[in-house]
């Protein structure tokens, strides 16, 4: 593919940036054809659901890597497209394993588990 125009991630065949209803469109064709069920009307598979769990396995790998997270938490921001890394904050309560790291790096040795 030639150097493409736009700075998007999901490009189109032309190299423009996709527009969202026909990402949309294409995700619930994959999903349809990966066979997997919405939960309920209200829980079924979403695009956005990707960026959650992008966001999510990169803090617990951070985490798990021991990793200086709030130092490296202003890059996910960017990443994810927050003006604030104060934004990108609520993941830690959005997956109880992420929310049990970082208590764990919070509590004193040993104190985490009482």
């Amino acid at each position: 593919m030639p150097t493409a125009p736009s700075l998007a991630f999901f490009l189109s065949a032309a190299g423009t940036r996709v527009r969202y209803d026909n990402f949309h469109l294409g995700f619930q064709q994959l999903v349809r054809r990966a066979g997997l069920k919405a939960r309920s009307a209200h829980c079924r598979p979403r695009p956005h659901d990707l960026r959650d769990s992008f966001a999510v396995r990169t803090l617990i790998g951070w985490y798990r890597d021991g990793a200086d997270v709030e130092a490296m938490l202003p890059r996910l921001s960017t990443y994810l497209g927050h003006l604030h890394p104060a934004n990108t904050y609520w993941y830690l309560s959005a997956a109880p394993e992420l929310l049990g790291l970082a208590a764990e790096r919070l509590a004193p040795t040993g104190e985490a588990h009482r």
